[in-house]
């Protein structure tokens, strides 16, 4: 007998009898360059499209985290005729929940393993006003959960111009509520008063220059609209199905959005870090232009090369990348004799001994994405979709 657990969306998106596989090449392939960005090799410099802008500007690497929002999305146009069916409670109830379980698990996640060790080796407890409060997981809980809701209870054309509404308040809530003259710097933003005022400054992300979180309470405001469009998207391809047409619009809507997000990039510069609004437009113009792509070569040209193993990242989506960030965690903290962590071993003494430079730290992400795939592979061979 085989063992089925809920998955977080079916295995393959279908509208009746059609199956868009692109949208899970689509879910798969960020989620392999989510992996590959978040655990770099060690020993050597970046590749600098690998690395996040530091403050303004734009990267590879810039289009993991909202690409897999704009999934989010696309996965819950969907599913949303089976949440037509369910009374407004239950409705109320399942978003809730899962909005809930996937924020606690982000924040288990940030405090994991739950101790720390001194300098004297000693092993202490670390306690809850040393843990970060928000994050990735988090950011696509609360995303999520705000999405759901409007796309459930407003008509499309009401989705679309709540989102230009978000975009251009949150825009002035930087200017409004930022440090006169230093409103889009790192220590007089908005984002950062808000999260010291609600969080506290122990509870912020401290790996950057200063305490400030790239996935703060404010600036996931404008990560919903990556998850609305992401939704729009998705009903827009349900209805032109596998067309021309279809790819046509993609292609001028992303193409037009792209070039409205450089043009607004010259008066409100394009920041991950800040997920500014232009940052939103130019990310899901990219992600319209990409999925045309997909469309066309695996739905109209029936390209099968290759399709397998971005599936198996896009049937465990949220669990693969839990458990990467997990693994990694693990791997950092274990210690070799030498001192080293094993990644750091593992890197310098394996990848780096072979492709000295960058190439070798790029080779270490893609063996440890390997390694997630793998489990990945196992759990589908056993027809195992977890849900989160």
């Amino acid at each position: 007998m085989e063992k089925q657990i809920q998955p977080i969306q079916s295995p393959a998106v279908t509208l009746g009898k059609e199956r868009f596989l692109s949208l899970d090449i689509f879910r798969g392939l960020t989620v392999c360059l989510m992996i590959i960005v978040n655990s770099p090799g060690k020993g050597a410099a970046l590749y600098p499209y690998l690395v996040h802008a530091k403050w303004f500007g734009f990267t590879l690497a810039d289009l993991v985290f909202p690409s897999f929002l704009f999934a989010v999305g696309n996965a819950m146009s969907f599913s949303i005729r089976k949440n037509e069916l369910q009374s407004s409670n239950a409705f109320l109830t399942k978003v809730l929940k899962r909005t809930l379980l996937v924020f606690l698990i982000g924040y288990l996640m940030y405090w994991f393993p739950f101790f720390y060790q001194q300098a004297d080796g000693a092993w202490v407890f670390k306690p809850f006003s040393d843990t970060r409060v928000m994050g990735v997981l988090q950011r696509i809980a609360l995303a999520y959960g705000c999405a759901a809701l409007l796309v459930y209870y407003l008509s499309r054309n009401a989705v679309l111009w709540i989102s230009a509404g978000i975009l251009l308040l949150y825009w002035a809530l930087l200017y409004w509520f930022g440090t006169p003259g230093e409103e889009l710097t790192m220590s007089g933003n908005a984002i950062k008063r808000m999260d010291l005022f609600l969080l506290g400054e122990s509870h912020l992300y401290k790996k950057d220059a200063i305490p400030f979180d790239p996935e703060g309470i404010l600036s996931t405001l404008p990560a919903i609209v990556n998850v609305l469009l992401g939704y729009i998207a998705g009903i827009f391809i349900q209805q032109k199905g596998k067309t021309f047409e279809c790819l046509t619009r993609l292609m001028i809507a992303g193409t037009i959005l792209v070039t409205v997000a450089l043009w607004w990039n010259l008066v409100f510069p394009i920041s991950k870090k800040l997920w500014t609004s232009p940052f939103v437009l130019y990310t899901v113009g990219i992600d319209l232009l990409l999925l045309a792509v997909l469309i066309y070569f695996i739905e109209i040209r029936n390209v099968s090369r290759g399709v397998y193993f971005f599936t198996v990242f896009g049937k465990n989506p949220l669990f693969i990348y839990l458990l990467s960030e997990l693994a990694y965690i693990l791997l950092v903290l274990i210690k070799l004799p030498s001192g080293q962590s094993v990644f750091e071993w593992i890197s310098k003494a394996i990848f780096q001994q072979i492709t000295p430079g960058p190439f070798g730290s790029l080779l270490t992400g893609i063996w440890f994405m390997l390694m997630c795939w793998l489990a990945g592979w196992w759990l589908d061979k056993r027809k195992i979709y977890i849900r989160i």
